[in-house]
């Protein structure tokens, strides 16, 4: 029996924040799309991830109307603080970037509301559970998407296909391999995270330098908070009860002022990797990349959602001028385009990471050295905090 086919101007893979918003931003300019996505939507929509918004993406959000709940339960933060050798030490983001500020907003979240906007508003189709996806044809001007929908095999046929299926996904493989050049940098250590239903015992996140390793007091919601530990990558949950995590953050987050953390109930907690890596170029035919599909930060500098959504921007626009113009000049651009934001924020991911992290291999304490006097710098110097700033802010233009 032959397979379903459908046809579509833009075939979307994968239903994180990059293919959902690329989807709602061509929905508004009148392009079709179709997505598919291969978990539950009760799984795209609970799946714990981190969510520092920056001002542009803010912006983003707010511009293509699904940034109400984001203003109206999201906490807007105009600093933050590094705190190292027992004393805290304020960035003030706003003041030192014209009024940029970030929110704090958490990635499930920006999900909700796109998938709502799409499914539950629109009617748009978000095909959940598709397995078996496979690309075809993506060298030439009528590519194919293959894939099991309700156990049904299906065809969907587009102008282009969207790769926006994560690292692990089966877009970036399917570009030949000698067309893609990976770069990739694995760190020696991992992050523990927590969700503790406790207020938070901070109005900004802290990032934490201390002997026995890095440290993040986040918020979640006035009565939630999220906590980070530095460990080692082969460490197992079960090797961190409650009494070892709550202890480790007391040393890495004290300071000799008399601050305090609150402790609570831990709701959730999970350990994972840090790595970088980038593939270039970002498009292969009529097949783009964007999001993890194509690039990983470590967590450090938070850019990933980020970083997915500025890339979702640049190809929006690409297409935009495609379809609506026959103009292909932002398409043939797109990856040069995108790649010059995503090695920014690489290094700047990079450099937070190596500024705040131990290294177990530095016996001698020089790397240890290097930091404390990073550290001292930068929060001593106003010229180095507005690089701090204009950078965790997101910048206007790069």
């Amino acid at each position: 029996m032959a397979e379903a086919e459908t046809r579509t101007q833009v075939g979307i893979v994968g239903a994180g924040p990059a293919g959902l918003m690329l989807g709602h931003l061509l929905h508004l300019r009148g392009i079709d799309t179709v997505i598919l996505e291969a978990r539950t939507r009760h799984y795209v929509e609970h799946r714990i991830r981190a969510g520092v918004l920056e001002q542009g993406t803010m912006d983003m959000l707010d511009a293509a109307g699904v940034g109400g709940r984001m203003r109206e339960v999201g906490l807007q933060h105009a600093g933050i603080e590094l705190r190292f050798d027992g004393a805290g030490h304020r960035i003030p983001l706003a003041e030192l970037t014209g009024g940029r500020c970030v929110m704090l907003y958490p990635q499930t979240e920006v999900v909700k509301d796109l998938i709502r906007a799409r499914v539950d508003d629109a009617g748009l189709p978000l095909h959940f559970e598709a397995t078996d996806v496979a690309l075809e044809g993506i060298d030439g001007d009528r590519p194919a998407v293959h894939y099991v929908h309700e156990g049904e095999a299906r065809t969907l046929r587009c102008d282009v296909v969207a790769g926006c299926d994560g690292f692990h996904g089966v877009c970036r493989p399917a570009v030949p391999a000698n067309r893609l050049r990976v770069r990739t940098r694995e760190y020696p250590f991992a992050w523990l995270g927590i969700l503790a239903e406790v207020a938070p015992s901070t109005e900004e996140l802290i990032y934490a330098y201390h002997d026995h390793g890095f440290s993040l007091h986040s918020l979640r919601s006035p009565q939630l908070s999220r906590l980070y530990l530095q460990c080692d990558p082969r460490d197992r949950l079960e090797d961190w009860p409650d009494e070892r995590i709550w202890e480790e953050l007391h040393i890495r987050l004290a300071r000799d002022d008399g601050w305090t953390l609150a402790e609570g109930p831990v709701l959730d907690r999970l350990i994972a990797p840090m790595r970088s890596f980038v593939a270039e170029p970002m498009c292969h035919g009529r097949l783009f990349l964007a999001g993890d599909a194509a690039h990983i930060v470590p967590p450090t500098g938070a850019k990933g959602l980020n970083l997915a959504l500025a890339d979702v921007k640049i190809l929006d626009e690409a297409l935009a001028g495609w379809f609506e113009r026959g103009d292909e000049s932002g398409l043939v651009s797109y990856s040069e385009n995108a790649l010059r934001r995503v090695w920014r924020a690489e290094h700047f991911s990079w450099w937070m990471t190596s500024m705040l992290h131990r290294f177990p291999d530095d016996e001698s304490g020089f790397e240890a050295g290097l930091q404390r006097a990073q550290l001292e710098y930068v929060t001593s110097s106003r010229a180095a905090a507005t690089t701090l700033a204009e950078n965790y802010v997101g910048l206007e233009r790069v």
